[in-house]
């Protein structure tokens, strides 16, 4: 299947917008949307090592460029991982990336997928449209701009719960208009 990356930033632009932004499931994601300090970048990659490049190149670009023009970064992959077992494989090698080149507690990197599905949940729980995004997504933050805004944030702890019963609420219709691409 051959994937248009300027459709794929789109469909993710909207996702940000319509999904994180619009219910509010990432109430820090807002300030830098509204700034145009979201990175859109669509990797080519179609294996592990290009794909591995390609994040350490966005994770030196992250960390070299100031917070006001760059806030955060979605690294959106298209071509590769369309298979959550084989995404959440990936992920190890990740984390192993983010070792060697010392970016723990400086950037992490949280997952998105269309297959998404937490540990322990069945692949059709509501709850797992949280991190159900239009294509596989490596969402590059800052470690300190989390921290300082988690730190300014009331019920930090309660959004995961806060969010679940969000989807929970949500009806067939708002499913089908906020997550097209699982319908499709």
């Amino acid at each position: 299947m051959k994937f248009d990356p300027k459709l794929a930033e789109s469909e993710t632009r909207s996702w940000l917008v319509d999904v994180v932004v619009g219910l509010n499931l990432c109430p820090f994601a807002s300030k830098p949307h509204r700034a145009g300090a979201v990175r859109f970048i669509c990797s080519k990659a179609t294996k592990e090592e290009v794909l591995l490049e390609d994040l350490q190149k966005e994770l030196c670009l992250l960390a070299e460029t100031p917070i006001d023009q760059i806030e955060t970064t979605l690294l959106i992959v298209p071509h590769f991982l369309h298979d959550f077992y084989e995404y959440n494989q990936f992920l190890e090698w990740v984390d192993r990336l983010l070792r060697r080149e010392n970016w723990e507690g400086v950037i992490q990197v949280a997952s998105f997928h269309p297959d998404y599905c937490f540990a322990g949940t069945e692949p059709e729980d509501a709850e797992n449209l949280t991190n159900r995004a239009p294509y596989p997504t490596l969402h590059l933050i800052r470690e300190d701009r989390l921290e300082e805004v988690l730190a300014k944030h009331p019920d930090s702890d309660q959004i995961p719960e806060t969010n679940i019963a969000k989807m929970n609420q949500l009806s067939p219709k708002d499913k089908q208009r906020l997550f097209p691409y699982l319908f499709g």
